[in-house]
């Protein structure tokens, strides 16, 4: 599968979205929801934290490698990297956004529509180091990577009642959907191509709305998840539309929830042995400084668990399966 990837020729992996594809661009804005601190980063290269909400790797830095490209797609915000190491690949993302602005605004973090005025930024960036014809060629051939959606749920529409007020919940679904249609539109006038997009995981299943599922023996929350689901279905549909109306467009959706469910399930089979809680303090609610290396709770092994150091979808081992899985749809 990796040899035929490779046979691709990708010139760049670009990406878009939050904590689950944030290579540390949070580390250089004003907000709480950062992870340049240990335990995170124990298992990446060199043993430092980099912002990643992971152990080691994310998902998007699995690909880039399968592609042949660098094994870590550096953070926009980082001044340790110039153009030069971002002409083949970057990430955008933040850590706490979401498709709908007032999202971003919970944790004070990047906003999609930002990430798109740094994407301008960065095009401006790549004409002035390859050149204008080059560029265009890597802007045009590169693949394209989104993930994001979880936040807009969890951290917004059920937590504070100003869209809920507005919408139900399906809705709000086709709310973020029309937002994240807008963002894709302007996308494709940009010169982009390919696009993946990344559906939502069985967020029910995340340890807080386990931990609060009292009534529910702290089994997943069934609500979330079929949420979850018909976002998905829907989010599917627009790909297929998308795919008719904007020309050239090369558009797919990748599933994040079956494979992940399925490692909920089935955690043996994937050699994971805790699934329920997160791989620091209580387990259950551990975001940003809540995780600590001083926490006498930290796992010693975070390969034997689904969640790492984040309560979460953000853990190298399952980084490492998730875009695996992805591939067959990419």
């Amino acid at each position: 599968m990796v040899a035929e990837i490779n046979g691709a020729k990708v010139p760049a992996i670009i990406v878009f979205g939050d904590s689950s594809v944030d290579a540390g661009n949070n580390n250089y804005i004003p907000t709480i929801a950062m992870s340049n601190f240990e335990p995170y980063g124990r298992d990446f290269n060199g043993g430092h934290p980099t912002g990643r909400f992971c152990n080691g790797k994310i998902a998007t830095d699995f690909i880039s490698e399968a592609f042949g490209l660098k094994g870590a797609i550096p953070a926009y915000l980082d001044p340790a990297y110039s153009i030069s190491d971002s002409a083949t690949g970057v990430s955008f993302a933040s850590a706490g956004t979401g498709y709908d602005y007032a999202t971003s605004d919970v944790l004070n973090v990047i906003p999609l529509w930002k990430e798109l005025e740094y994407y301008n930024d960065y095009q401006q960036k790549l004409r002035a180091y390859v050149g204008e014809k080059k560029a265009n060629k890597i802007l045009t051939e590169a693949l394209y990577l989104m993930s994001l959606g979880t936040n807009d749920f969890l951290e917004n529409y059920y937590i504070f009642p100003t869209r809920r007020s507005q919408f139900s919940v399906r809705e709000y679904q086709d709310f973020l959907l029309g937002l994240g249609e807008n963002f894709i539109r302007e996308l494709h006038g940009l010169g982009v191509r390919k696009l993946s997009l990344t559906g939502l995981p069985p967020m029910g299943c995340l340890p807080l709305e386990r931990a609060t599922n009292i009534l529910g023996l702290n089994e997943c929350q069934d609500e979330y998840n079929n949420v979850a689901l018909g976002f998905n279905r829907k989010l599917e549909d627009l790909v297929a539309k998308l795919n008719k109306d904007l020309p050239g467009m090369r558009m797919v959706s990748a599933p994040a929830y079956e494979i992940l469910y399925q490692i909920i399930t089935r955690p043996s089979l994937f050699g994971f042995e805790v699934t329920v809680e997160a791989c620091c303090s209580t387990g259950t609610f551990e975001m940003s400084y809540l995780c600590s290396q001083y926490n006498p709770f930290t796992c010693s092994d975070a390969n034997k668990c689904l969640l790492g150091c984040f309560s979460s979808y953000g853990k190298n081992k399952q980084n490492h399966l998730r875009s695996s899985h992805s591939f067959s749809f990419i």
